[in-house]
């Protein structure tokens, strides 16, 4: 898929192809990192590419955690507040790690569009949690930029 979006993006003329690197930003999995990558593998000057394809995955992102907000909103004001045993265990793990950590970290288990859905399903404040998501997508896409820059092989 990573391949297939490179030669997408490379096709492209040159004054359009950082807007497939801001839609690729925006695909869970690909992502800030990849997105990054795929620009900068496609020709795009590299710190345009990073910047897309932050803007890409920040949008992508917020928009989720904003609706999720709502929904675990609507959800909460028509049922009794009852927590079960397994509900309780997934709260307790979140509060250990805290939105910063499952931010900064969760992004190698997870795309950045679920773990900001798990932490808003878990009460977290959506400000918080969209924070500290643009935080690190935006640390993840510049070191995967940077990486790929430098010639290191990312996606092979």
């Amino acid at each position: 898929m990573i391949e297939s979006l490179r030669e997408f993006t490379e096709g492209l003329p040159d004054l359009v192809q950082w807007l497939a690197v801001v839609l690729a930003g925006a695909i869970p999995f690909v992502e800030s990192y990849f997105g990054s990558v795929i620009g900068i593998l496609a020709g795009v000057n590299p710190v345009v590419a990073v910047v897309a394809a932050i803007v890409g995955n920040v949008v992508s992102m917020t928009v989720l955690v904003l609706g999720a907000a709502r929904a675990r909103e609507a959800a909460l004001r028509n049922r009794e507040q009852t927590s079960s045993p397994k509900r309780q265990k997934l709260k307790r793990m979140f509060d250990k790690y805290g939105v910063a950590g499952v931010s900064l970290l969760g992004q190698t288990v997870l795309p950045s569009q679920i773990t900001s859905l798990a932490m808003v399903s878990f009460g977290a404040s959506k400000t918080a949690v969209i924070r500290w998501q643009i935080v690190s997508i935006i640390l993840w896409g510049v070191l995967f930029g940077v990486l790929a820059t430098l010639g290191v092989d990312l996606v092979a």
